[in-house]
């Protein structure tokens, strides 16, 4: 008889060890599923630190070799505009040049007033983005001497400012969004009688360059200052 009480207190204590690990494992389930998720936010003001300006411009007339000559004239009067802006040889680049024969268009339509169109761009690319800010402001002098810019494209509307220094700020930036976000999780856990666990899980979030005046239709790539913006999202776990 007391033989067979053996297996049977056996299973007993297996039972109750079994259920005593399942209710310590349902415990730290509940302490898991208690966290908090809180972001952080970082902004830089920075200054655009590369410059382009596509300037395209087209001539037209019916005699080719007198487009060219125009189109010649045109190209050193925009090259002696920039050069009194103070940009270098180096930063001046003649791209793009084409020659359309609009007689050759074999979809018909009605004639274009001119046979010939040739049309370039001159880039500009500098390092130096407010010298080429104030030689924007002087567009008007090539109006004067008979250059007219075109404002067709993708480039039109003016000069493009880019900002390349993303890399250098991103340590410090992590760090602060961080921090803020571990701020904001340590009030919330003492407002909820809490204490701040461990970090359950966190997600950096991404870059963003954004323009300083943050205004409807207003283009980050037409305005040289501008704001970088990280917002990390972290979750921590909550103590008793």
């Amino acid at each position: 008889m007391e033989m067979r009480l053996i297996p049977a207190i056996v299973l007993a204590i297996g039972l109750t060890a079994a259920g005593w690990f399942v209710g310590d494992g349902l415990l730290e389930v509940r302490r898991a599923d208690r966290y908090v998720t809180v972001k952080g936010l970082s902004e830089r003001e920075v200054q655009a630190d590369l410059a382009l300006w596509p300037m395209q411009f087209v001539v037209a007339d019916d005699d080719l070799e007198r487009a060219q000559s125009r189109m010649v004239e045109a190209t050193g009067k925009v090259r002696a505009f920039l050069e009194r802006g103070g940009f270098e040889p180096g930063e001046i680049e003649l791209q793009d040049l084409s020659v359309t024969d609009t007689r050759a268009n074999r979809y018909g339509g009605p004639p274009a007033p001119f046979r010939y169109v040739v049309s370039t761009t001159v880039m500009v690319r500098t390092t130096q983005p407010d010298r080429l800010f104030a030689a924007s402001q002087r567009v008007g002098e090539l109006i004067d001497a008979g250059v007219v810019l075109s404002s067709d494209g993708p480039w039109a509307g003016g000069p493009t400012y880019l900002f390349n220094g993303l890399n250098e700020l991103k340590p410090a930036m992590i760090a602060e969004a961080t921090a803020n976000a571990r701020e904001a999780a340590e009030q919330f856990a003492r407002d909820s009688g809490s204490k701040l666990g461990p970090i359950r899980r966190a997600n950096q979030g991404v870059f963003v360059i954004l323009p300083r005046d943050q205004a409807p239709g207003v283009q980050e790539q037409r305005q040289r200052a501008k704001v970088v913006r990280v917002v990390s999202t972290v979750e921590y776990l909550l103590e008793d």
